[in-house]
């Protein structure tokens, strides 16, 4: 959701809804979950900045050697998880950083 959020052409699509799943333990409270109702990204609005890519928590988005995002309609960029989930396959495994490339941490002078 938060993609959805930071995305400066509103390009990302995210409909969810609540159920109530079983309690983890005997005589404990249902607890709620949500459920992916639809999650499309319109390419056709989108200007390929990379914050969505950034910004995911859960590394849920990825960018993808994949360039043919061509249709002959406008109206067929927008394509839901289901052709995106297609794509899946051409994202690269990930590269481990460099040596040296850590992010160092701020040591905090002891007063």
């Amino acid at each position: 959701m938060l993609c959805a959020r930071e995305c400066p052409d509103w390009c990302i699509y995210i409909e969810a809804h609540k159920y109530l799943a079983p309690p983890r333990r005997e005589g404990g409270k249902p607890r709620q979950k949500n459920a992916l109702d639809r999650f499309s990204i319109d390419f056709s609005l989108c200007m390929y900045c990379g914050i969505c890519v950034e910004v995911c928590p859960f590394e849920a988005l990825f960018w993808s050697p994949e360039f043919e995002y061509s249709e002959p309609r406008i109206a067929d960029l927008l394509h839901d998880k289901s052709q995106l989930g297609i794509w899946f396959e051409t994202v690269p495994e990930f590269e481990a950083y460099e040596p040296g490339s850590e992010v160092k941490v701020k040591k905090v002078p002891k007063p």
